[in-house]
């Protein structure tokens, strides 16, 4: 308002000339005959600037007055139906994850390489390319999902959705904390209440505070349980309303988390309570997931890359090694055989990092990803939680005696859903032979196959890795992080500059940002 009232007088002031001579000219006001022509000029310009007063306070009081009506769109909506947010919250999260899973995670985690463009590759990570920087992908959907979760506490009517949205709520949080470390979160999502440069808050109490991780997947439990609205859930893509499978992933998630958080105190009770009720994500129809489509706009993003993107990404030496050793069918569905290949059905890796500018490598002699991941897509899915997971997370608390159970049971419950999980026949030796949970380190076992059913979600991978030291990553062929394997992931540079007190602070926390300072549950 402030700038045009300042157009108005400025265009006002530039008629002044005209409108004085044509005055004059016309002597429509009659001025003393002794008048000079400074009095004329004096007295033109009072009456002008008394004319500009009265027009501004015209202009200012019509411009006030019914403010809000008169700048408000009929036809935009003062407030999204939380139906309609929780399906984008969903499908946007897991569009764009599933991506950076597949192109910046993966690299991380080494299931693949790539062979130029690679700097992250390099574990160069504050040089994001086609993939690595999830923070925004992170605060856009929190934000919409505490958007979800107001709405459900603040009218009746929308109950329903309290329980998916603190679940998702600590989902999507734990993933962004677990790459990060500190973040931004108590003071997160709440810009349109003028909090534009939040705290970052300790992991530790992202995790156990109130409102935190585990908070909100009890919170969010509890209010699916009391319940007893008839009004559907609606938007939903991962259960189509299903209120009890939602209660099963957040209980999954707890087994997830209480893993994860395992070095840090004593989480056996909790995990043997949760495996004792059994209600979890048992089998692959209970999955937390969607599917993509074969075609636009719903398909896998990998397949929407260039050819010579898509080009850019091979299997990695790593991955290469664990599943040739391991005489692992799943190959043919995660990878391509490589072109120069003599018999058509060889696999070739590459290791991960190599410098460009100084390697000359033939992408014929390598194997690119399987068409699951390009021309098949309809075959995928973007995963948020899944029976396999489950299993090998309670086969290494068996194994570690954090539970009463068969870890070997669970181990083997855990590889048959992985094959049927990408759509491959389990060889009926596997298990008894290169599968078998004690053919090596049990333990190593049990993380390296999960480590492989992942591949879709690479930073779960690294993740891993990073808590249990499984698989066995390999040091990168030309590295410019002094030949280590970082554990976190950096702050972006949009913080340095919208948020610069804040992140000040939590750079000097991590050694100025560094990618090699361990996250809290990381930490000896």
């Amino acid at each position: 308002m402030k700038i045009i009232f300042n157009i108005l007088v400025n265009n006002l002031f530039g008629l002044h000339v005209i409108l004085f001579d044509v005055w004059t000219s016309n002597k429509a006001i009659s001025l003393p005959f002794n008048s000079s022509k400074v009095d004329k000029k004096r007295n033109s310009r009072g009456f002008f600037l008394s004319l500009i007063g009265v027009l501004a306070l015209v202009f200012t009081t019509s411009c006030t007055q019914d403010f809000e009506d008169i700048n408000t769109n009929p036809n935009a909506p003062v407030n999204v139906q939380p139906s309609l947010l929780l399906r984008q919250v969903i499908y946007d999260y897991g569009e764009q994850m599933s991506y950076e899973g597949f192109t910046a995670g993966n690299l991380l985690g080494q299931y693949t390489t790539a062979l130029d463009f690679n700097l992250f590759d390099r574990h160069n990570l504050k040089s994001p390319q086609l993939g690595g920087n999830p923070w925004p992908i992170f605060y856009q959907n929190l934000r919409d999902n505490e958007l979800i979760l107001n709405h459900s506490l603040e009218n009746p009517s929308f109950r329903v959705y309290e329980g998916p949205a603190r679940i998702m709520k600590a989902y999507m949080a734990a993933a962004l904390t677990d790459l990060f470390g500190d973040v931004p979160y108590s003071e997160a999502f709440k810009g349109n209440q003028g909090t534009v440069t939040p705290v970052y808050d300790a992991q530790q109490d992202i995790y156990m505070a109130e409102n935190g991780i585990f908070d909100n997947l009890t919170k969010g439990i509890a209010a699916i349980q009391a319940y007893d609205g008839n009004i559907a859930l609606e938007g939903d893509i991962l259960f189509s309303g299903d209120l009890d499978s939602w209660v099963r992933f957040a209980n999954s998630l707890k087994i997830k988390y209480l893993m994860r958080v395992s070095s840090k105190m004593d989480v056996s009770n909790e995990l043997q309570t949760l495996f004792s009720e059994g209600n979890f994500i048992s089998e692959n129809s209970l999955n937390a997931i969607f599917s993509f489509t074969d075609g636009e706009p719903n398909n896998f993003r990998l397949a929407r890359l260039r050819i010579g993107d898509f080009n850019n990404i091979v299997m990695s030496e790593t991955m290469e090694e664990i599943l040739i050793d391991l005489e692992d069918a799943r190959i043919s569905r995660l990878f391509r055989p490589f072109a120069s290949s003599e018999t058509g059905n060889e696999y070739n890796g590459l290791l991960n990092g190599i410098d460009a500018s100084s390697t000359t490598v033939t992408l014929a002699d390598y194997s690119l990803a399987g068409t699951i991941f390009r021309e098949n897509t309809g075959l995928l899915d973007a995963n948020f939680m899944t029976s396999m997971e489950t299993y090998f997370l309670l086969a290494e608390a068996a194994q570690k005696g954090l539970i009463s159970a068969d870890a070997q049971n669970l181990y083997e419950i855990g590889v048959s859903q992985a094959f049927d999980y990408w759509q491959v026949e389990l060889p009926s030796d596997y298990l008894s032979g290169t599968g078998a949970m004690e053919n090596g380190d049990p333990l190593e076992n049990i993380i390296t196959q999960k480590w492989i059913a992942n591949m879709v979600n690479g930073y779960e991978g690294w993740i891993e890795y990073r808590r249990t030291g499984f698989p066995q990553l390999k040091t990168i062929s030309a590295s410019l992080n002094d030949d280590l394997i970082p554990v976190r992931m950096p702050y972006p540079a949009e913080e340095e500059a919208l948020n610069n007190q804040n992140y000040t602070t939590a750079a000097n926390n991590t050694d100025g940002n560094s990618i090699n300072v361990n996250v809290w549950w990381d930490q000896e």
